[in-house]
């Protein structure tokens, strides 16, 4: 169903409409239409696109914060593996007890790790003991 509509518009405008209705086929109440329901469109397209910029910039805060943080733990990390490498002297080959013990004590290390993480704990800024993680 159509509706009747009594609109003024600006003399150029009213120019550029007839000569875009002089075209085969082209009516100026199509021509309208269309564009009007283009501009609708895009208006609602805008108004969700700012409603979703805003969510796209407070995401992309908060992954450069993990990545920020991320890139110190590794960091640290990486420095504390390299400083324990060069003062802990090596084991000799003919101390297999030391050696089972540092298997038991890395075995325990990867246990309570998965720990952690599958209880959802953390030990880094817990206020409890952070050997424990409580």
């Amino acid at each position: 169903m159509k509706y009747r509509q009594n609109l003024y518009i600006d003399r150029d405008v009213s120019e550029a409409l007839d000569a875009l209705a002089a075209r085969p086929g082209a009516t100026k109440s199509g021509i309208v239409n269309d564009a009007l329901r283009s501009f609708l469109a895009r208006r609602a397209a805008k108004e969700i696109d700012d409603l979703v910029k805003g969510r796209l910039d407070r995401i992309s805060r908060e992954i450069a914060k993990a990545r920020r943080d991320i890139d110190v733990l590794l960091e640290s990390l990486s420095l504390f593996v390299q400083y324990q490498l060069m003062v802990t002297a090596p084991l000799p080959e003919a101390d297999s007890a030391a050696r089972a013990v540092g298997r038991e004590r890395f075995n325990a290390f990867v246990a309570q790790v998965g720990r952690q993480i599958a209880g959802g704990r953390r030990s880094i800024g817990a206020e409890g003991d952070a050997e424990t993680g409580s």
